[in-house]
């Protein structure tokens, strides 16, 4: 599986918008460690994990930005706020 454009979002990626999430799938894709292994660490189950990282495949192949990061507003109305 190619995720070439899944680690370009983390080493792009506003260093502000760090959180469990973001920290725990840079784990995945920029670390490159096994997700079983970042579930622990972050305190995910295997499972969670395991959509965490499916639905963020997802929104890269869509080109939609992920639901737990700041998404850009049109002007005059505030930015949605990211989800923990």
């Amino acid at each position: 599986m190619n995720d070439t454009c899944c680690r370009q979002f983390f080493l792009d990626a506003d260093p502000t918008t760090y959180h469990r999430r973001y920290e725990a799938l840079r784990a995945v894709f920029v670390d490159e460690l096994p997700q079983n292994e970042v579930a622990a660490r972050f305190g995910f189950t295997h499972g969670s994990m395991r959509q965490l990282v499916h639905g963020f495949r997802a929104a890269m192949r869509s080109g939609s930005p992920p639901p737990f990061f700041k998404r850009p507003s049109p002007a005059g109305h505030p930015a949605s706020a990211p989800t923990t």
